[in-house]
């Protein structure tokens, strides 16, 4: 009989680099992304099968991907965010969900029923307090503090994707966390 192994006790980063020789581990990591990456589909589609295709063609970029992971570069859910980033922006450009990751593992399309659309968009609901407020930050605040605060990016990492200097951006964290908290204390 093997050994059971503990993987709700692994980090996400942890659970990533076991993968190749562990499934499982991967198993776990989608449990615990699984509905966070539906609602951040959810928000800019508004659609719940275009959300739950861009959930699968992500979670099959990042299993095939998943050798390439350093957490030295970042965050697991900043490598996470990243490829679901990179999948939204390609079936904007395309017009279209790529389908090319499912099919190199063999994932067929998804089917999403009445009640899991509703489920999708409760998800969102319940998630989308503070993050909501993102939306309603200036662009050059809004970039910051995704690149900072979500996605977990080093200031000099972000320097070199946004133009800005540091001080910059930091102050545009700064300025864009402080907006959102008052936000949230008018909302309560």
């Amino acid at each position: 009989m093997g050994v059971q192994v503990d993987r709700a006790g692994l980090s996400d980063e942890e659970l990533l680099l076991r993968t190749p020789g562990d499934p499982q581990a991967f198993a776990e990591f989608y449990d615990r992304y699984e509905a966070d990456v539906l609602a951040f589909f959810w928000r800019p589609t508004g659609r719940a099968d275009v959300a739950a295709d861009l959930a699968g063609e992500t979670f099959a970029a990042a299993l095939s991907s998943v050798e390439a992971f350093d957490p030295v570069r970042g965050s697991a859910r900043a490598w996470m965010y990243g490829i679901a980033r990179h999948q939204l922006a390609d079936a904007w450009e395309r017009g279209r969900v790529e389908r090319r990751a499912r099919a190199r593992l063999g994932i067929g399309r998804v089917a999403v029923s009445d009640e899991a659309a509703a489920q999708i968009a409760r998800i969102d609901a319940e998630r989308s307090g503070v993050l909501g407020f993102l939306d309603q930050l200036p662009e050059g605040q809004r970039e910051a503090v995704i690149g900072r605060v979500v996605e977990g990016r080093a200031y000099r990492e972000l320097e070199d994707r946004l133009g800005f200097p540091e001080a910059t951006l930091r102050q545009r964290v700064r300025r864009g966390l402080r907006a959102m908290r008052a936000r949230l204390e008018e909302a309560r």
